[in-house]
């Protein structure tokens, strides 16, 4: 039997629990090595007798010594002691040769100590040279001694391996197939596993190396069980295989892009994920490829096995509960045990499990569900790898992997002890294929989904095996928890790939869509959860389970699926709401989190929230034990102010939505005994449920406030007296969840009140009822929130809660409280924290657009220079707010030009605006994200400025340079909405008349800008927006010359022509928007031709005469009109623009002898006659079917 070093990465047991504190070294441990040290130190190579002797007698001594991390033995003196051991022993001596190389195993073993690189040059060339030169029956041990030596110093041996893991290496040599002694091909697996290692900070395996170890791992993988093999040591094989191919994956960064590599893994780690599971044994093909179908995985007929020990399985029918006690385990196994020491056996259905099935020294199943997390954080070993999955689970905590003993005088059968191994075995494989999930890309994962995620068989086939028949299946509960696992991780950011699954309709057809095979493997994994959900007893496992179908509830598309899913899953889960165990009641919720945020609304999930508070409790199970009566949450009383606001609930419900009675009640009310954990609250002898919980439950009702709003605003002052008192709580994050919800809330009651909103006005909340709510909130802890400075994530979060006040009720607001916004967001200005000066300049960036404040010259001149300031600021989000605030405030200067009264226009500082205008051109070189709101202010501010300001000295310059920034910007290869929003401001500068459009040097350069975009951007949505400006100016002046209004005369029928010219798919859906908007531009200009640009338009009607034609007569009869460019959409508004066209060309006086205007005179008749002629045809046809 191997006796393997272990040493564990600092602070981590292989559970992943904290070690002990180190003990204090006992005078007779320290003593003693330092006595047998020294007699060591004192001998000298000698080659009699008598030295050998006492040499093995040292060595016996030393070895024999209970040694143990913490027993103050510093590490160099163990290094030094080796070396001068490996002095003492020449090559030749083989016995002794074996001896020390024990010696090194069990020191570095025991003491947990990492040899340094000047004593590893020694040693490491003195165990090469000893398997180069002894016999091979000593090859075992000091291969033991190779691998710890190696552990954690991979990087350190860069010049050995050559020696180590060349062709001829050897490593390569001894783990080949060909080695007859297992043992020490195992041994061999296992050293070279240990040089795959990672160490932070230090550099890994060379590539070349890697592709050798990684081959050797998967050749030993690949190969079979002989019949003389024991299976122990086999397993062992196994597991030290998957080891390093998990090292390679986690610390080398290994990229599997090769798919036969990448097929062959992947099936060796499927064959071995159903190592010896009882009543199943698999043969997978060599390699998997991908397929939307299960591939062949051929399973002979297994006889069952008698139940074997230690497992205990209870018949289907049993109704009652059994106790039984923990019986003895040995070293390598663990039971699941609960917290009052007895293990309590719930019936089951289906694969029924109860507590004590065989374990594994994997990690304690007494931990908290917080160390199994799903993302993979948490406290997990070194490599990142969650629990159980931690690196750390791969090191020994003995002196040997296979150390067997009852430390109690138990004794366990061959049988358990041999399934214990491979249950590590399946473990192993597990823990290697999340790494493997974790280092590929999504899209090459989901290829061999089929492979992993269950389907739902076809008529009379067995089930495909899978993740889920682990978790059905499998007796160890750690190897349940690692299958959950392993489908959480590829269930995660599945959204686009489950996104094509649809079964709404009956699909009878020769063959199956593959959209209704992910829909089918979607039920199905519906389906197995919740089998699984039921027959678990083990509340770490039923917690990974429940957050595996919340991870499932995500990412599913159920607006494409048939209905009753999630209403499967909701009744399933309701009453773990109530489970004894802390953590399942936590996931629960975030369970029912998902259902509520997935595709929110769906008709399906609002149905269920409108179901009685008792409804789905009735039909728990005595698998669910542990549970409250049915109506435990109608304990928490409504608050008085839905009556007082006279928002009535629906007829014939008592409480309109349990959920969100559950979710308040459950902040806010007292816990109940029966429950475990707690949290103490601020009144004495109060304790509320656990801060997790609470968490939860804020966040569910966040989630109901942004998707089913309908449903939240009947309970809105009581969230509101909910919100309160969270925020005066002394747990920041309670206060932040707080105010989350108060954000969601506010942006619930905005959205009823759009322009667009569907809810009816009598549906809305009322505006009275609104400012109780914010009056409320105002005259409570949300001031003391925006000034807690100690927690700045806080008053980031209470500044974006104070921004979404729906603007009607924030006039109807009291006048202090008004000012108190204000004052407050504006002194937060100055703060200090990017994250709170980001969301200061976002709320004032949303007030300056309040009706009641956007006429304030005061509040708008002080918004301003805030938001300047915040424009200088270090931080690229900071600068990304202010911008867009910027933006918006400058919308708010158009919006007061449009008022009758012009006092707001005279009042407003003339150096404001230069200094804004000066801002915002600084900010149009900034990135991107700065950009293009910059140029929306620099468009919206020359549109605003006065005659009286574009006539001082002191603006030209400026306005020169604003408009050179937009002409760079929309010519630059910037982003798409950065050069759009360059298009748009630019339209804005034509609108202002009072700007020398036309007569000024930049007229051109403008001009010439937008027609270079018209004809040559990619992005259709951009050439839309530059027809739309050159559509603008309203008289003939502003085009400038002959010259340039013929330019852009041709270059909008040269973009006409190429307005299906795109290689981009996505792009063809805006082509008839584009046509519209540029017949809309031609029409314009010769609205507003003079008889000196009719030649130059006449030239180009001769050579696209039919094409404009066609387009014109297009536009004419759909006026398909795309991007908002505010264009005619009538009919009757679309011919009259081309009359408006024809009367102006009609009464120009053209110059002798030309026949241009005749021509384009023609060329319009003709277009309107073919118009009017198939208009009145269609009208004729109709009147003759109405006939």
């Amino acid at each position: 039997v191997e006796k393997m070093a272990a040493v564990q990465v600092a602070g981590s047991l292989p559970c992943g629990l904290p070690r002990e504190a180190p003990r204090e070294p006992t005078p007779e441990q320290d003593n003693g090595f330092w006595r047998l040290s020294a007699r060591l130190c004192a001998l000298r190579p000698d080659d009699s007798s008598s030295a050998r002797t006492e040499i093995h007698l040292l060595f016996d001594q030393l070895i024999s010594e209970n040694f143990s991390e913490g027993s103050g033995v510093a590490p160099e003196g163990v290094s030094a002691l080796l070396v001068q051991a490996c002095r003492l022993v020449p090559l030749n001596q083989n016995h002794l040769v074996s001896k020390v190389s024990q010696l090194i195993h069990h020191l570095l073993n025991r003491l947990q100590v990492i040899v340094d690189e000047q004593n590893l040059d020694f040693l490491l060339p003195y165990t090469i040279s000893a398997i180069q030169q002894c016999s091979s029956w000593t090859h075992m041990e000091i291969l033991q001694a190779m691998a710890a030596l190696v552990y954690c110093n991979g990087s350190k041996c860069q010049k050995y391996l050559p020696d180590l893991l060349g062709k001829t290496g050897i490593l390569t040599k001894l783990s080949d197939l060909a080695q007859s002694d297992l043992e020490v091909r195992r041994a061999a697996v296992h050293c070279m596993a240990n040089l795959c290692l990672s160490v932070p900070g230090q550099p890994y395996l060379e590539e070349p190396y890697q592709n050798i170890c990684f081959q050797a791992f998967l050749t030993t993988l690949q190969s079979l069980k002989s019949s003389d093999m024991d299976d122990v040591t086999f397993c062992m094989l196994l597991q030290n295989a998957l080891k390093g191919i998990q090292s390679l994956l986690n610390g080398g960064k290994m990229k599997l892009t090769q798919t036969d590599k990448l097929g062959a893994l992947l099936a060796v780690l499927k064959k071995s994920m159903f190592h010896g599971l009882p009543g199943l044994n698999i043969e997978m093909p060599m390699v998997l490829y991908p397929a939307p179908l299960p591939q062949y995985d051929g399973r002979p007929l297994v006889k069952p096995q008698p139940p074997e020990s230690g497992t205990f399985r209870p018949t289907l029918n049993k109704k009652k509960k059994s106790r039984i006690k923990p019986k003895k385990i040995q070293q390598g196994e663990e039971e699941e045990k609960e917290s009052s020491g007895e293990i309590e056996a719930a019936p089951v259905t289906g694969t029924g499990r109860a507590n004590t099935h065989e374990g594994n020294t994997w990690c304690s199943s007494s931990l908290s569900v917080q160390s199994l997390p799903l993302d993979g954080s948490g406290p997990a070993g070194k490599d990142g790898v969650s629990l159980p999955f931690s690196s750390s689970s791969w090191k020994r905590v003995s002196s040997s992997e296979s150390d067997y003993s009852d430390a109690e005088g138990g004794v366990q059968s061959k049988m358990s002890y041999e399934r214990s191994y491979q249950a590590k075995v399946r473990q192993g494989a597990l823990a290697c294929f999340l790494s493997t999930v974790k280092s590929i890309e999504k899209k090459v994962l989901y290829g061999y989904w089929s492979a992993f995620v269950p389907n739902t068989p076809e008529l009379g086939s067995p089930q495909s095996v899978s993740l889920m028949t682990l978790t059905l299946k499998d007796p160890s509960p750690k190897t349940r928890a690692c299958a959950l696992q392993v489908l959480s991780a590829i269930l995660e950011g599945s959204k686009q790939f489950l996104s094509v699954a649809e079964d709404t309709s009956d699909h009878r057809r020769a063959f199956t869509p593959f959209s209704v095979m992910i829909a089918s493997s979607i039920r199905e994994l519906h389906r197995c959860l919740l089998l699984a959900l039921v027959a678990e007893s083990s509340s770490q496992i039923l917690t990974q389970i429940i957050k595996c179908l919340a991870n499932l509830v995500s990412n599913a598309p159920y607006n494409r699926l048939k209905l009753s899913l999630l209403t499967k899953v909701w009744n399933h889960i309701k009453p773990y709401i109530r489970h004894k165990d802390v953590n399942v009641r936590v996931s629960s919720l975030t369970l029912l989190g998902a259902i509520v945020s997935t595709h929110a609304p769906l008709p399906e999930v609002q149905l269920l929230l409108q179901q009685p508070c008792s409804s789905g409790l009735s039909n728990s199970n005595s698998a669910t034990p542990h549970l409250s009566t049915p109506d435990w949450w109608k304990k928490a009383p409504a608050g008085p102010s839905l009556e007082e606001a006279s928002v009535s609930s629906p007829k014939g419900s008592s409480e309109p939505c349990w959920l969100i009675r559950l979710c308040i009640s459950t902040v806010v009310l007292p816990r109940e005994d029966s429950c475990s954990g707690g949290d103490a609250g601020s009144a004495a002898g109060v304790t509320y449920e656990p801060s997790p919980m609470r968490l939860e439950a804020l966040q569910v009702l966040a989630h109901l406030a942004r998707g089913y709003f309908s449903m939240a605003q009947v309970y809105l002052m009581e969230l509101g007296e909910l919100i309160c008192k969270c925020m005066g709580e002394a747990d920041p994050s309670i206060q932040l969840h707080g105010t989350k919800l108060l954000e969601e809330l506010g942006t619930g009651l905005i959205q009823q009140y759009k322009s667009d909103s569907t809810i009816p006005p009598d549906q809305r909340v009322p505006v009275f009822l609104v400012v109780m709510f914010w009056t409320m909130l105002l005259n409570g802890p949300l001031p003391r929130a925006l000034q807690n400075s100690e927690h700045p994530t806080l008053q980031a979060s209470a500044c974006d809660a104070l921004s979404s006040i729906l603007p009607e009720a924030f006039s109807n607001l009291p006048n202090d409280r008004q000012i108190l916004c204000i004052t407050m967001l504006l002194g937060l200005n100055d703060s200090k924290n990017c994250s709170v000066k980001a969301a200061t300049s976002r709320a004032l960036g949303v007030y300056v657009l309040f009706p009641c404040l956007r006429q304030d010259v005061i509040f708008v001149a002080d918004t301003a220079n805030a938001i300047l300031m915040s424009l200088q600021d270090k931080s690229l989000n900071v600068r990304a707010k202010a911008a867009w605030s910027l933006g918006n405030l400058t919308d708010t200067l158009i919006a007061n030009m449009e008022t009758p009264d012009p006092s707001f226009q005279e009042e407003f500082s003339g150096l404001l605006l230069l200094k804004m205008l000066r801002s915002a051109i600084e900010a149009s070189k900034d990135k991107d994200k700065i950009k293009s709101n910059a140029v929306r202010a620099l468009g919206n501010l020359l549109h605003f400025l006065q005659p009286s300001h574009i006539e001082k000295p002191r603006f030209a310059e400026i306005i020169e340079e604003s408009i050179q920034a937009l002409i760079s910007t929309i010519l630059t290869e910037a982003a798409m909405k950065v050069r759009w929003n360059a298009c748009y401001a630019m339209g804005n500068v034509f609108k202002n008349p009072a700007l020398p459009l036309g007569t000024s040097p930049w007229t051109s350069q403008a001009y010439n800008a937008l027609t270079s975009v018209v004809t040559s951007c990619k992005n259709f949505k951009v050439r839309i927006r530059s027809a739309a400006a050159l559509s603008i100016p309203g008289k003939r002046e502003q085009y400038g010359s002959v010259d340039q209004y013929v330019q852009i005369w041709n270059a909008l029928v040269t973009a006409l022509q190429k307005s299906e010219d795109t290689t981009d798919f996505l792009e063809f859906k805006y082509c008839a928007s584009l046509r519209t908007q540029i017949c809309q531009a031609l029409i314009h200009l010769l609205s507003l031709a003079s008889a000196s640009d009719l030649p130059g338009i006449r030239r180009r009607l001769e050579l696209n005469r039919n094409m404009v034609q066609s387009y014109i007569l297009q536009f004419l009869k759909s006026g398909t009109q795309g991007d908002d460019t505010r264009g005619p959409h009538s009919p009757q508004e679309r011919d009259h623009m081309v009359k408006v066209a024809l009367k102006h060309i009609s009464s120009v006086q053209a110059v002798a002898g030309d026949t241009s205007k005749r021509a384009i005179v023609g060329f319009l008749q003709e277009t309107l006659t073919i118009y009017f002629d198939s208009s009145e045809s269609q009208v004729a046809l109709l009147e003759l079917k109405n006939r």
